[in-house]
């Protein structure tokens, strides 16, 4: 069972195309990045302009971002593109005739959303400026 890598996907095209040049950057440069398709590049950086984020253009590539780096938190990259908030998904239909299946997902709803919260806190604390920081200058 996988996690979506929606959100670092999306850091990852906004510091691109932070720290290149904006008339280099376009979904071929950051899919080759990503590596990945540049139709899933294309698809993230449509959310990410319609949240605000980015200023793109055809043709002649400008792409830049429309606020500061400092300004972006991961809570509002992450609400920009993941479709479904919940990071954890309960299994539907588990036996009624079982305690366990009768109860797990009343239990498991309440633990999860404790979790979802505190992830969501730390995505607000953090700006994607800190990521790009840490990309310029990785710990050796």
């Amino acid at each position: 069972m996988a996690m979506s890598t929606k959100l670092s996907v999306a850091i990852h095209i906004l510091s691109l195309i932070e720290i290149g040049p904006p008339e280099r950057v376009n979904s071929e440069l950051i899919a080759a990045s990503v590596n990945t398709n540049p139709v899933v590049v294309r698809r993230l950086m449509s959310k990410l302009k319609k949240a605000g984020f980015i200023h793109t253009s055809r043709g002649a590539t400008q792409t830049y971002l429309l606020k500061r780096p400092e300004d972006i938190s991961l809570y509002e990259i992450y609400t920009a593109v993941e479709l479904d908030h919940d990071i954890f998904n309960i299994h539907q239909n588990p036996n009624p005739h079982c305690i366990v299946g009768a109860n797990i997902q009343a239990a498991l709803e309440k633990q999860y959303a404790k979790v979802q919260q505190s992830m969501e806190a730390e995505l607000k604390e953090i700006a994607l400026a800190d990521v790009i920081q840490q990309i310029k200058q990785p710990e050796t």
